[in-house]
């Protein structure tokens, strides 16, 4: 075993882990975070993923001894105070979720692309949730409700409006 620390939705943790501990088993089993899903276990659907540094990673593939000292974000940390993230509430009104599996994944590489690019094309949208595998909705919602956040931000530049 080894121990690690990381700061997960802002709070640190210092946690015991095997070397082959991956970090979505981590956090789902040694924290009791579970919106990250384990879906493939392989690293292809992304049900799993997570903010890692600000980089959407997929958990079920990244060990969590290499993780040490970095700073995770996962779905629950995307509404630490009960309100709804704008990206979580864009998804309710454009009815991107249905059986809500891939949600966590899609929502956090969508917070990513937006705190990087609060500003993408369509096609940027589409690149950053190519690995976001959804059967039930389809993309054309999930990348509704993400442009929808992306128009929302138009305008606005470090809180300021455009004039």
């Amino acid at each position: 075993m080894k121990t690690i620390m990381l700061t997960v939705n802002g709070e640190a943790y210092e946690l015991a882990v095997a070397p082959n501990d991956m970090l979505l088993d981590v956090i789902r089993d040694k924290l009791d975070l579970t919106g990250a899903k384990k879906g493939c276990d392989t690293g292809a659907c992304g049900a799993c993923t997570v903010i890692m540094d600000g980089e959407p990673i997929l958990s079920c593939m990244t060990l969590a001894v290499r993780c040490h000292g970095r700073e995770i974000t996962t779905i629950e940390g995307l509404a630490p105070r009960g309100e709804l993230h704008p990206l979580q509430q864009a998804a309710i009104d454009h009815n991107a979720v249905q059986c809500g599996f891939c949600t966590p994944g899609w929502l956090l590489s969508a917070k990513a692309l937006l705190d990087g690019n609060p500003h993408p094309s369509q096609e940027e949208v589409r690149t950053a949730i190519a690995g976001n595998l959804c059967r039930c909705t389809g993309y054309k919602k999930i990348e509704d409700a993400i442009s929808a956040v992306a128009g929302r931000n138009q305008g606005v530049v470090k809180g300021k409006n455009r004039d």
